[in-house]
């Protein structure tokens, strides 16, 4: 069985090899998909369905023969092209208002951001493996600083990060790249240090560089990122997986940001413990 498609590029180019061997309403199926990506991006199946002029089990039928488990799980590869070339936000958002012909209003927006964000939140424990969680821990703690790295929208979470880790008293800088200097700064990161980079789809190319020379150097690194297939993944000593809330094409930070909370006072709860037993072991004998 061929590979389930795990990017819009490669999800058409399955339908182009395809192509030939479809059933007639397959193939018109095909056309009308990759004729309005923008519409599938954000339009019910019942609705592209009309559209198309076919029934919606057709459109089923057409995602399962590439290997989905539903038409939603195709959507999404639709919906993160949308994401990867339209990056500035008022494109985006003249795009969901062609799509779905809706002017949303500031209290519909609100709704919809905190419905997805808590379903994200309630998510997140079940996501992340405890022992990734315990594994980028014992890195941190045996750290003698701790480097942070967030480029573009993951900035947000890194200077978070780094915010905390200095209320823990523990030795964080954060690489802002100021002057484009992320390669300057990677080179400050000790053998005896740590790096955590953070890094979402569709992966700044400053982060690959960052983490591929900690990687080269034997630097103990820790990623947080949002697939197990991102190329940050296979450097990383350990990666965290964080699947954040999306309405019509715009991500969250909600549980990043709750997870690099987590790690932080975690660390700093060890630290303490740590703090406490050394004191155990040096107070005076009373005898």
């Amino acid at each position: 069985m061929s590979q389930v498609p795990q990017s819009f590029t490669t999800l058409e180019e399955r339908i182009t090899a395809d192509y030939p061997t479809l059933s007639r309403r397959l193939q018109q199926t095909a056309r009308f998909l990759l004729d309005h990506p923008q519409e599938v991006a954000f339009t019910t199946v019942a609705q592209l369905a009309q559209q198309a002029g076919v029934t919606p089990s057709t459109l089923i039928r057409f995602s399962n023969s590439f290997g989905f488990s539903g038409f939603s799980e195709m959507q999404q590869l639709f919906r993160a092209r949308l994401f990867d070339e339209l990056p500035n936000y008022n494109e985006r958002i003249r795009a969901v208002r062609t799509a779905t012909g809706e002017t949303p209003d500031s209290t519909q927006l609100l709704w919809e951001f905190a419905s997805a964000n808590q379903e994200a939140l309630q998510q997140l424990p079940d996501r992340i493996n405890p022992d990734h969680l315990e594994s980028a821990l014992d890195i941190f703690e045996k750290a003698n600083a701790v480097h942070v790295m967030g480029a573009r929208r993951s900035f947000v979470v890194a200077s978070y990060m780094t915010y905390a880790l200095h209320h823990i008293e523990k030795p964080a800088f954060l690489m802002n790249g100021l002057g484009g200097m992320y390669s300057e700064q990677v080179k400050a990161v000790g053998t005896h240090d740590a790096l955590l980079v953070i890094s979402f789809a569709p992966y700044a190319q400053e982060s690959r560089d960052v983490a591929e020379e900690a990687h080269r150097r034997g630097i103990p690194l820790v990623v947080l990122t949002d697939s197990s297939l991102s190329p940050l993944v296979r450097l990383a000593d350990v990666a965290l997986i964080v699947h954040e809330a999306e309405v019509k094409s715009f991500r969250g930070l909600t549980a990043s940001l709750c997870l690099t909370q987590t790690l932080a006072i975690s660390l700093g709860v060890r630290q303490d413990k740590a703090l406490d037993l050394k004191k155990g072991l040096h107070k005076p004998d009373p005898s």
